[in-house]
């Protein structure tokens, strides 16, 4: 996550963290359990909530990632995490009248990045903005955002692919930074003296370029390679459909 902070929901501190990758607030489930039910232990709320309904205790642990985020006494600390999409499905589990509110908060929330999307030079220029504050050449700017708009690509193949977020994107990225670097993305940011720190804001012009021709070369690779799960539903469908038309 690149940048985290505090949203306000009727006065109430929800922390958020903004994944530049997948371009999408994540929202820390506690904090809004916490607002919808106004219960004094939230987390035990969640835990409740979570063994009653076996359903959610599943998506929530298949889908909602632990992501580092502010804590009491100003350290960061993991906390389980969802987007907005899954913050929607939390959302159905608690009986609450805030929920029809907090739904146009979280489209406010995203509106900002929403008319990013719209217009990609917004984003360009609130990144650009942002790494010349931090101090970067013009030069490595020009290649970490080529270097988005090439993990943006690959992503957009992955999820075509069925490829889940979180625990699979980061099979696969490490996959692809042993091939070119040697090293998974954990041993690269140890080879630095990494640690909450982002990667790619890290490497240099070289190793940027380098990492963007392993990821742009892993995305031809895949359009190019037949979707084997795609095939075998079209053709599943397709027996199902001659057997229903045989008389």
């Amino acid at each position: 996550m690149d940048e985290d902070k505090i949203q306000l929901f009727e006065n109430r501190r929800i922390r958020t963290a903004w994944d530049e990758e997948s371009q999408e607030w994540y929202f820390s489930i506690v904090d809004v359990v916490g607002v919808l039910t106004d219960s004094p232990d939230p987390k035990g709320y969640l835990k409740k909530m979570r063994k009653r309904d076996k359903i959610l205790e599943s998506y929530v642990g298949t889908n909602c990632p632990p992501v580092e985020m502010m804590g009491e006494g100003g350290k960061k600390r993991r906390t389980l995490a969802a987007n907005t999409e899954q913050i929607l499905r939390i959302i159905q589990s608690i009986p609450s009248p805030k929920a029809e509110p907090f739904k146009l908060w979280l489209a406010a929330i995203g509106s900002e990045r929403i008319n990013e999307a719209l217009d990609p030079e917004l984003t360009i220029e609130r990144a650009l903005a942002t790494y010349l504050k931090k101090g970067y050449s013009r030069e490595w700017i020009n290649q970490r955002l080529q270097a988005l708009q090439v993990r943006k690509e690959l992503t957009d193949e992955w999820d075509d692919r069925g490829v889940k977020k979180g625990k699979e994107y980061a099979i696969l990225t490490d996959e692809i930074s042993k091939a070119w670097a040697g090293m998974t993305t954990r041993q690269y940011k140890d080879l630095k003296g990494l640690k909450k720190e982002n990667l790619r804001d890290n490497m240099t012009t070289l190793e940027l370029v380098l990492n963007m021709l392993a990821e742009a070369t892993t995305t031809e690779i895949s359009k190019e390679t037949p979707d084997v799960r795609r095939e075998q539903r079209g053709r599943t469908q397709w027996r199902r459909g001659r057997r229903d038309r045989t008389p």
